[in-house]
């Protein structure tokens, strides 16, 4: 065991530095040239490599209007809800709170008579703290610690946990207007963005999240799986589609592809086609470090096998859970086994 322990770490160092002097050379070469077919395959090859040895961790970077196209999807998909009708929302890994309230205000400004009924969800209970509040700090990073520090420090440095931007640098001023009360050097979520959204500690693998939470309209799961070794990240996608109403949507992006379209094959997920594109492209964080981040995407490849499987990043699912009931003996004959459907 510590042989191969040992033979791991030195082929791990190997091609720790083979990427980084292939890296050095990749991004020096122009985005036209790493766009052909032949660049692509290499930088498929590369991230592999990326996949197989990096070291995966949690963060809660994150940003408001992180993607605009994926954004665009779901207010397509509650624009086909019936007048007046309720819509269940369950977002996992819901980090600081910036795409909770940003999937809020584009429903609800979409489609004021729908009541929508948002549920966040994160494993660690002092994030959903911070999100619940929905306060974020104006001033530049400060990445000082949170302990002894002024409560407008403890504000900024929460604010900029794990990334170097703020989570409104991607807004428009009018946007910014539109979701905030200002305060200062502060800015705090309207409230009446914030009506019915429940804020939960929980994790995304237990599989008691049905009885928890219900079934759901509409499963939001992007950018933590990708941080988990496949096993377990395939584990808690299968498990969230266990959530998802019959006929629900189900947003899963930040995953590792061969994975995502392995789980969609099995439990027949039909892909959503509309902006599928502009979706996959749709998140620059994510985008622009395709191939030595582990947690980056491939350029978007409209042929291949399963390409439209591959690259959706939202899907509906349409599955029917069977469930077998023994009937008596003196009826066997007529239906042995009954198939119900749940």
């Amino acid at each position: 065991m510590r042989m191969r322990e040992t033979l791991h770490l030195l082929k791990k160092l190997l091609v720790t530095r083979y990427l980084w002097v292939t890296g050095r050379i990749w991004r020096r070469l122009p985005v036209s040239l790493r766009s052909l077919p032949v660049f692509v395959s290499y930088g498929a090859h590369l991230h592999s490599l990326v996949l197989r040895f990096a070291d995966r961790r949690q963060n809660h970077s994150t940003f408001f209007l992180r993607n605009r196209a994926e954004l665009e999807l779901m207010r397509r998909l509650a624009a086909r809800a019936s007048y007046g009708s309720i819509m269940d929302i369950a977002v996992f890994a819901c980090s600081k709170g910036a795409e909770v309230y940003s999937i809020a205000w584009t429903l609800k400004a979409a489609r004021p008579d729908l009541t929508i009924n948002i549920r966040a969800i994160d494993i660690s209970q002092e994030i959903v703290e911070f999100a619940k509040q929905g306060v974020y700090s104006l001033q530049d990073p400060d990445v000082q610690a949170a302990v002894g520090v002024t409560e407008a420090q403890k504000l900024n440095w929460n604010t900029h946990r794990d990334q170097g931007a703020s989570p409104v640098d991607w807004m428009f001023e009018s946007e910014k207007d539109q979701m905030f009360d200002r305060e200062g050097d502060y800015v705090r979520v309207k409230s009446w963005i914030k009506e019915g959204i429940s804020w939960h500690c929980a994790d995304a693998g237990d599989p008691e999240l049905v009885s928890m939470l219900g079934r759901q309209e509409m499963v939001v799961a992007n950018r933590f799986l990708c941080h988990m070794d496949t096993v377990h990240a395939e584990r808690i996608l299968r498990n969230l589609g266990r959530v998802l109403k019959p006929g629900g949507y189900l947003f899963v992006s930040g995953i590792d592809l061969d994975v995502r379209t392995r789980v969609a094959l099995d439990m027949k997920l039909k892909p959503i086609t509309e902006l599928m594109e502009g979706v996959h492209d749709g998140d620059p964080s994510i985008r622009d470090g395709w191939p030595f981040e582990y947690w980056a995407k491939e350029p978007f490849q409209a042929r291949g096998r399963h390409a439209i499987i591959r690259y959706a990043s939202a899907f509906q699912i349409h599955r029917i859970i069977p469930c077998l009931v023994l009937v008596k003996p003196d009826v066997q004959e007529l239906a042995g086994l009954i198939l119900l459907t749940c």
